[in-house]
């Protein structure tokens, strides 16, 4: 055979074979590619739906409350623990709800700013519900009815026997709350307002304030547990006030809450908790 056609024809045979080579990587690749695509979508689909993260734990809500509002929250003295009616009932809400929750607290005039700006998801401190608070977050409905009162040191109890007598008086009372905002709208009274309430009860009993006005269940309890009878409460009740749980406006955990409450109220949790802090169940039940 003549050589050049023997040459020609050993190239045409390498040139099928390197095509070959070529055409079974390329396959081969396109497989791997299907291969790595389906175990993504395998991983995708491992993927959890129900509110938790990859790891599988819950995400951790934050609850913003005071420590010095007895007997809501306050500090145990011989266990150092946070304790009172309100965390206990939003310790139960959570359960309820499924939800986890961690508790921080602060002074009572930054809960409301701090759930406006959604630093904090939940707030409950012995919070009044008011028009003013609901432009700037949202409440569930009422979980306890209180009011305001007036108290004075027992020397004073001739002298002020009621709202009425308190104009041009020092009157004390805690920053931020309902009870100042009343002092203001609704006496000629000289307001004193303090980050905590227990020095609003100190000064009248230290004779540097004329009387005291704050919330009810609170007032009671500090003339009855801590100021040895030297604490007296005068006058009637003030104004009907309604405590509700605060989130910051459009929260999604707000109707979570609120249908945990109404739960609790109707399978008689709430009025164990209330029961356990006020010595009595609640009117009606």
């Amino acid at each position: 055979m003549n050589k050049k056609l023997i040459i020609t024809f050993l190239l045409g045979l390498l040139l099928l074979f390197v095509a070959a080579c070529g055409s079974s990587d390329d396959g081969d690749t396109e497989e791997a590619d299907n291969a790595n695509d389906e175990t993504e979508e395998a991983a995708d689909d491992t993927e959890s739906t129900d509110g938790t993260d990859e790891s599988g734990d819950k995400e951790v809500y934050t609850v913003a409350t005071d420590n010095a509002y007895v007997p809501f929250e306050y500090l145990d003295e011989e266990s150092g623990e946070l304790v009172g009616f309100d965390i206990d009932l939003i310790t139960a809400l959570a359960e309820e709800a499924g939800i986890e929750i961690e508790i921080e607290t602060l002074e009572f005039s930054g809960i409301v700013a701090g759930l406006g700006s959604g630093k904090f998801d939940i707030g409950i401190a012995g919070m009044t519900i008011t028009e003013e608070r609901k432009e700037s977050i949202d409440f569930t409905q009422p979980y306890y009815e209180a009011g305001l009162i007036l108290a004075v040191n027992e020397e004073n109890v001739d002298e002020i026997k009621s709202i009425d007598d308190v104009d041009g008086k020092v009157v004390a009372t805690r920053v931020g709350s309902t009870s100042e905002e009343y002092l203001k709208e609704n006496t000629d009274a000289k307001p004193e307002a303090f980050p905590e309430i227990v020095e609003a009860y100190q000064n009248v009993l230290a004779g540097r304030a004329d009387a005291v006005l704050y919330d009810l269940p609170n007032v009671q309890y500090y003339s009855e547990k801590e100021a040895g009878g030297k604490l007296i409460t005068v006058g009637e009740k003030l104004t009907g006030e309604d405590y509700g749980i605060g989130f910051p406006k459009g929260s999604e955990i707000r109707d979570k809450i609120d249908e945990a409450l109404t739960t609790l109220k109707e399978n008689g949790t709430y009025d164990d908790i209330y029961e356990k802090w006020f010595g009595d169940r609640p009117e009606g039940t």
